[in-house]
């Protein structure tokens, strides 16, 4: 598909639709959507950013790439004086005192914030129903789970009411969704956006991606949301990524524990082994390699991801932020306020990272973990020595009906079993809606985010 934001920008600049009519048409849409894609609409602030677009095209003046088009923001995200929910219950009516780094650089761009959009309740979840604004239902079949944690901006995008929007992941929150609603969504190489302003879910494997409906515009908003931010000692200054579209990748590899396990569904086994079949077919190596299974990378991605939940969400307790219920004292305060106010899931996981931190099991289960972790690291640059690009299936299965995923809720932690191993690499990874009916995700190694951006390109040419 072409780029909507280059369509969108000739479209002002020509005068065939002006910013203020094509803002509000994008508010209407929200407001009307039966989806459950909206926590809140910044309706006033967009309209105002809107007319200084139109006026600035009525003088003559030249407008930004980005100048004038809307988008939305994954509500867990700070913008100054904006509900920033989280969709949970204990947040639902803080306003944020300042902006996030990616979310301020978009605005520089002149980019027009929409709507601040559900997910799962501080990204726990993969289907977007663990929220207080009800469940997220797919673009492509509303019985289905949007996916998630980013499922409101995924479905957001794919129905054409934001032009991208700015999602988060941690394990997989925004290639899944992406995929669920076959749009485009990436999660780069961790460390080339800033954190700074994304509500902390697993500080060690959070990163801010885009999602749109073309590559094109993956990278357009990529490019200006990157780089080093001295708010986030994780971030290091990265290329500008050009618009080459050339793909120099020789060798693909694909992971044939992924394909053989007992959980993929034998639909999209099919479509990604004839994928891999026309990728052999343009004279590009294909190789088979092994990797952890899939309970390995499962349990330890969310034996990780519960312990830096349960330090990262010890501030939440009605004192500093959010709701507070009065005990009868203090420590009646904080239990009181955090049991009531903490949805089931965050509460699971809570619970699940202070156990595994806990004396007496922090040595046999969290040490390991890192162990894992760092072998896991390891694995994927001896691999990324003899291929180039790695190529897998998003989730095993597609997505399921809304109400499956609450009742069982280990059932959710398997469907991440294709998406926390790239993510406990850190590494770039990209959804594109081919190959297979939840999209393939294609993967490079460290800072390598060009060259996923690339291969998708010579994908969606053979597909």
């Amino acid at each position: 598909m072409e780029s909507q934001i280059k369509k969108i920008h000739q479209q002002l600049m020509s005068k065939e639709i002006t910013c203020t009519s094509l803002v509000q048409e994008k508010l209407d849409l929200l407001k009307q959507n039966t989806h459950n894609t909206v926590n809140s609409l910044l309706e006033e602030t967009a309209l105002v950013l809107a007319k200084k677009v139109d006026t600035k095209i009525e003088n003559g003046e030249e407008i930004g790439l980005l100048e004038g088009i809307p988008f939305g923001i994954k509500d867990v995200y700070m913008m100054q004086g904006t509900y920033t929910t989280a969709s949970s219950d204990l947040l639902k009516k803080y306003k944020a005192a300042y902006t996030a780094t990616s979310i301020q650089k978009l605005l520089d761009a002149g980019a027009i914030p929409l709507v601040k959009e559900n997910c799962d309740s501080f990204g726990h979840g993969s289907s977007s129903e663990n929220t207080i604004f009800g469940a997220v239902k797919n673009a492509v079949n509303s019985d289905l789970v949007g996916g998630g944690s980013s499922g409101g901006s995924a479905v957001n995008v794919a129905k054409d009411f934001t032009v991208f929007s700015i999602g988060g992941d941690t394990g997989g929150s925004i290639r899944q969704p992406a995929g669920y609603n076959k749009v485009y969504g990436f999660k780069p190489t961790y460390g080339r956006i800033s954190r700074y302003g994304l509500m902390a879910y697993a500080s060690s494997t959070d990163c801010v991606g885009p999602i749109a409906k073309s590559i094109e515009d993956i990278r357009i908003v990529l490019n200006i949301m990157s780089g080093k931010d001295v708010r986030d000692q994780t971030t290091y200054n990265s290329e500008v990524i050009s618009e080459d579209v050339n793909s120099t990748i020789k060798t693909v590899g694909y992971f044939k524990n992924f394909i053989e396990s007992e959980a993929i569904s034998s639909e999209i086994k099919e479509g990604f082994l004839a994928t891999l079949e026309k990728i052999k077919a343009k004279g590009i190596a294909v190789k088979e390699l092994d990797f952890f299974n899939s309970d390995v990378l499962v349990s330890t991605y969310y034996t990780l991801a519960m312990a830096e939940t349960a330090s990262n969400l010890s501030r939440l307790d009605g004192t500093n932020y959010g709701a507070r219920i009065e005990g009868a004292n203090l420590k009646d305060t904080y239990s009181i306020t955090r049991s009531e106010k903490f949805s089931e899931e965050t509460k699971r996981r809570i619970v699940g990272g202070n156990q595994v931190l806990s004396q007496g099991f922090s040595d046999e289960i969290y040490l390991k973990a890192q162990d894992l972790r760092n072998q896991i690291s390891a694995r994927f640059s001896e691999d990324f020595e003899s291929v180039d690009i790695i190529l897998s299936p998003v989730t095993p299965a597609n997505p399921p009906k809304i109400g499956e995923s609450l009742n069982n809720p280990l059932a959710m932690y398997l469907s991440d079993a294709y998406t926390v191993g790239f993510s406990l690499g850190e590494l770039p990874t990209l959804t594109i809606p081919k190959g297979t009916e939840t999209g393939l995700q294609i993967t490079a190694d460290k800072k390598k985010d060009a060259e996923v951006l690339q291969f998708a390109n010579f994908l969606n040419d053979i597909l």
